[in-house]
C-alpha cells in the first residue's frame, strides 16, 4: 500500500489560469511558493529557500475558485502528488504537480474589503487611558456543562470492551 498525500501551505506565485477541455472539464492551474529554510555556507545563517510547486484543480470547484486564486493569496491546501510526462521537440518532459481535493484560504480575500464609513462629523475628544472601561450591563451566559459519559466506567480508565463493535469498519 502507497500513500500519496500532500499538505501545503503557501502563497500563490501567479494568478489562478483556468481553462476548459473540449469536453467542457474545467481545469484551473496555478502555482504556490512554499519556503524551505537551509544552512548558509558562506554566512552560517540559517536562510530562506522557496520551493515552486504547480498545483491543479478539476471540475466546478475550479470555476468558483477562479476569481478569488490571486498572486500573493495565502492559502493551505490538501491533496496528491501526480507525475506526467510527454515529449516536444524530441526531447522527454516530466512534471510532479499537486492535484487538489481541498483549499483553504488564510488571507482574506481582496474583493472582500469594505472601508469603514467616513464620517463628516467633528471627531469626539479621546477617552483618557487613565479611565477604565465601563463594566457591560450584564456577563455573558456560562457555557452549558458537557455530560460524563454514562458508561459506567470510572473516569480515566478505557471504555468497556462493548464499546468496540465489528461493525466499525476498521
Amino acid at each position: 500500500m502507497g500513500i500519496n498525500n500532500v499538505i501545503i501551505s503557501g502563497n500563490l506565485t501567479r494568478d489562478a489560469e483556468l481553462r476548459v477541455t473540449q469536453s467542457d472539464w474545467k481545469v484551473l492551474g496555478f502555482g504556490v511558493a512554499v519556503n524551505d529554510y537551509r544552512l548558509s555556507r558562506e554566512t552560517g545563517d540559517w536562510e530562506e529557500y522557496p520551493n515552486f510547486v504547480d498545483c491543479i484543480l478539476f471540475g466546478n470547484r475550479a470555476a468558483a475558485l477562479h476569481r478569488h486564486l490571486r498572486k500573493g493569496t495565502k492559502v493551505c491546501l490538501r491533496g496528491r502528488l501526480r507525475w506526467s510526462s510527454w515529449e516536444k521537440e524530441g526531447a522527454r518532459r516530466s512534471k510532479l504537480e499537486v492535484v487538489v481535493d481541498e483549499l483553504e484560504f488564510l488571507s482574506p480575500r481582496r474583493d472582500d474589503f469594505v472601508p469603514a464609513p467616513v464620517s463628516a462629523s467633528v471627531p469626539s475628544a479621546p477617552v483618557p487611558a487613565s479611565d477604565p472601561a465601563p463594566a457591560p450591563d450584564s456577563a455573558p451566559p456560562a457555557p452549558a456543562p458537557i455530560p460524563a459519559p454514562d458508561d459506567g466506567a470510572p473516569c480515566g480508565e478505557p471504555p468497556s470492551s462493548g464499546v468496540y463493535d465489528e461493525r466499525i469498519p476498521f
